[in-house]
């Protein structure tokens, strides 16, 4: 195998957002969990997406992961890595942003490495070094409010500086509508001042195609999805791919059960969760007793044993950012996240013991703990469900054929359970 591109995501559904980007800009791709066994047989690509959960974890076991997933890609000939971070920079001060760059561009020798989390389709753009969400900056934002990682600052070069060892700069909107020559002239007089890493601003996707442009001719790149967007129209531009829609193709039925798991405290899965409510049944968690035994996981397997045949079902743990706020005053950020996600993980696993193999799962730190705990190594990407999230076939389960779509917590629109489970028909 001799990759076209490498990418590394530091958690899952920006593992799956950043796979399906990728498929449309007409790279053959495939998403990993973890890095690769040698004995995992996956199909002839230009570009593996290597999904970790390093988003929230000790900076040092981030940077440790995903030198070791570089390492990885460029045994396989990927002269370009991406590191695929959320659209929301979801970092704290202590990392881990900042610290994994810091890491890869060391490894790979590059001078300055391109920074931006735009991805216009989603509408997260950055103007002046700014992230804005629709109109609004970050910090005055609903997606400010992230569990693990509120972010408080829009000034991504103030964010970035405050946890990294590189002296950050930014290449503006003004140079970036010049074109590539421009970025690249920009990036060298940033690199004799002694920035290392530069915020780079874009509002359109042509903004992106410049970026990704002048990016390949590094070895390292971070970013969200939209510069994934960037890197695969510079590769097939440049002859280093081939233009592809054989991820596109369609595939044969699974069949079983369907069931939808939501981990996600977000306003947009909220609002989904409550939707759903309107053409299927649908659990709500109490996550204080999540946290307190098993008796609530115990009442949420005996509730789907009794709705699971009727059709899919909805199991939420889902909850308003201010009563978020209570449970992490009251247990602990860290105890409260990880029982939530290791009971919606074991339902998982109960669910496709009982039969279900198409799951839709919302939220990322919820994705990753449900793939782990049901031991999928890779995916094939098949139609996308919304901007940023394809429907899953799996590879080498240990469970036969499946179907999963693992969502961010922000994507979709309302009605996106109903919709996704159409498409995994």
């Amino acid at each position: 195998m001799t990759l076209a591109l490498g990418c590394i995501a530091d958690d899952y559904t920006g593992a799956s957002d950043l796979a399906n980007t990728l498929a449309k800009g007409g790279l053959r791709v495939v998403q990993t969990i973890g890095i690769p066994s040698e004995g995992l047989a996956l199909p002839a690509v230009d570009a593996v997406v290597i999904s970790l959960k390093i988003r929230s974890v000790p900076a040092a076991e981030a940077v440790d992961r995903a030198l070791a997933a570089d390492r990885w890609l460029r045994g396989r000939g990927a002269g370009h890595v991406m590191y695929k971070i959320c659209s929301t920079f979801d970092s704290t001060d202590a990392g881990n942003i900042g610290p994994v760059l810091d890491a890869l561009r060391a490894e790979a020798g590059d001078k300055v490495v391109l920074v931006t989390p735009a991805f216009p389709e989603t509408g997260r753009t950055v103007y002046q070094g700014n992230l804005f969400v629709e109109n609004l900056p970050l910090n005055e934002s609903p997606l400010k409010d992230h569990p693990l990682n509120p972010m408080r600052d829009a000034n991504l070069v103030r964010v970035l500086a405050r946890q990294s060892r590189s002296q950050v700069g930014l290449v503006d909107l003004a140079v970036i509508t010049q074109g590539p020559e421009a970025v690249g002239s920009r990036l060298a007089a940033l690199e004799k001042t002694g920035v290392s890493a530069a915020i780079a601003d874009a509002i359109t996707e042509r903004d992106l195609e410049i970026v990704g442009a002048v990016a390949l001719d590094a070895r390292v790149s971070v970013g969200a999805s939209g510069l994934g967007f960037g890197l695969a129209r510079g590769l097939v531009a440049s002859g280093r791919a081939t233009r592809s829609d054989a991820n596109e193709s369609s595939a044969p039925a699974v069949g079983g059960g369907a069931a939808c798991l939501a981990g996600s405290c977000s306003q947009a899965t909220l609002e989904q969760v409550a939707r759903a409510e309107n053409v299927m049944p649908v659990l709500r968690l109490d996550p204080d007793k999540l946290v307190d035994g098993k008796a609530e996981l115990d009442r949420a397997l005996g509730w789907a044993a009794e709705h699971l045949d009727q059709g899919p079902i909805v199991v939420a743990s889902s909850a308003p950012p201010a009563d978020v706020a209570r449970l992490q005053a009251r247990h602990g950020r860290d105890r409260l996240g990880h029982a939530i996600e290791q009971s919606l993980a074991a339902i998982a696993a109960t669910l496709i013991e009982r039969g279900v193999r198409r799951l839709v799962v919302a939220g990322g730190e919820t994705s990753g703990a449900v793939v782990d705990r049901l031991g999928i190594p890779a995916f094939e990407l098949g139609p996308e469900i919304a901007a940023g999230v394809p429907v899953l076939r799996a590879i080498g389960s240990p469970h036969g054929r499946m179907l999963l779509a693992l969502k961010s917590g922000n994507f979709g629109g309302p009605d996106f359970f109903e919709d996704a489970l159409r498409l995994m028909a």
